[in-house]
């Protein structure tokens, strides 16, 4: 089992920047591939960014190229998404994720087996 925690949410202006943080405890953290999804109220939950597991390749959604970035710390078993230029439509909970070992996920969530309790992140305009 892979255990999951957030922090790092909060309320912030658009334009303003936050960076989230996601720390896993329970097994070899260098070998999963890691992601971050969202999901505002009434909508389905979505993709936003995923780092793989062999080598620091990274995923990004359209809706947040050029604004965000995934990136990991193996000594920390910790991954960071540091968004910049946030937008009210940005607003959501934001929840990490891990997909099985040595796995790349890519964007489905069914693809992930393991989940954080999530983070709000308010965006206001």
């Amino acid at each position: 089992q892979v255990a999951l925690v957030e922090s790092g949410g909060g309320l912030v202006q658009a334009g303003g920047s936050l960076r989230l943080s996601c720390t896993a405890s329970g097994r070899t953290f260098i070998n999963y591939a890691m992601a971050w999804f969202r999901q505002a109220p009434g909508k389905e939950r979505e993709f936003v960014a995923g780092i793989n597991w062999t080598g620091g390749g990274t995923l990004y959604a359209d809706s947040v190229k050029g604004r965000f970035a995934i990136s990991r710390d193996n000594a920390k078993s910790t991954v960071y998404l540091q968004m910049n230029s946030l937008k009210p439509e940005d607003t959501a909970v934001y929840y990490c994720a891990a997909p099985p070992e040595q796995i790349n996920g890519g964007t489905n969530d069914y693809n992930y087996d393991y989940w954080g309790q999530g983070t709000q992140v308010t965006v206001s305009s």
